[in-house]
C-alpha cells in the first residue's frame, strides 16, 4: 500500500492539470524512486521538460511548479491610445474592413500593422 503524502494531498486538490502532471513528476521521482528518463518516457513528455520541472522544484519547492508570469514584446502603441482606436471603431455605424482599421492605426499612431495583427 502507498504511503500518502503532502504531494499526494497536494495533487489531490489541484485542479490546473499542468501542475498535476508536474507534481506527479516529482513524486516518482522523490518518493517512488524511479529514474527521471522513464517518468519523463510514462508521462509522454521529452527529458528536457523533466529535467526543466524536477530543477524548480528543487530550487523553488512546489512554487517552483506553478506557472511564472510571461513579459513577451512590449506593443508598439500604447494601450490607452488603442483603447482610444477601438472606441471610435465600435462608435461608428460604418462597417470597417482591416484596410481601414490598418489605416486608422497608422493615422494616430504612425505604427503600421499587417493585416494579420488586425
Amino acid at each position: 500500500m502507498r504511503h500518502y503524502t503532502k504531494l499526494d494531498k497536494i495533487y489531490n486538490h489541484e485542479s490546473n492539470v499542468d501542475i498535476k502532471e508536474r507534481i506527479q513528476l516529482v513524486r516518482r521521482i522523490t518518493l517512488d524512486k524511479q529514474h527521471i528518463e522513464d517518468v519523463a518516457k510514462e508521462l509522454h513528455r521529452c527529458i528536457a521538460w523533466a529535467y526543466k520541472w524536477y530543477k524548480r522544484y528543487n530550487e523553488n519547492g512546489l512554487e517552483g511548479l506553478q506557472d511564472q508570469q510571461r513579459t513577451g514584446r512590449p506593443p508598439d502603441v500604447p494601450k490607452d491610445v488603442m483603447v482610444k482606436i477601438r472606441q471610435e471603431l465600435a462608435e461608428s455605424d460604418t462597417g470597417w474592413d482591416f484596410r481601414q482599421v490598418m489605416d486608422l492605426i497608422y493615422k494616430k499612431t504612425g505604427v503600421r500593422y499587417h493585416e494579420v495583427h488586425i
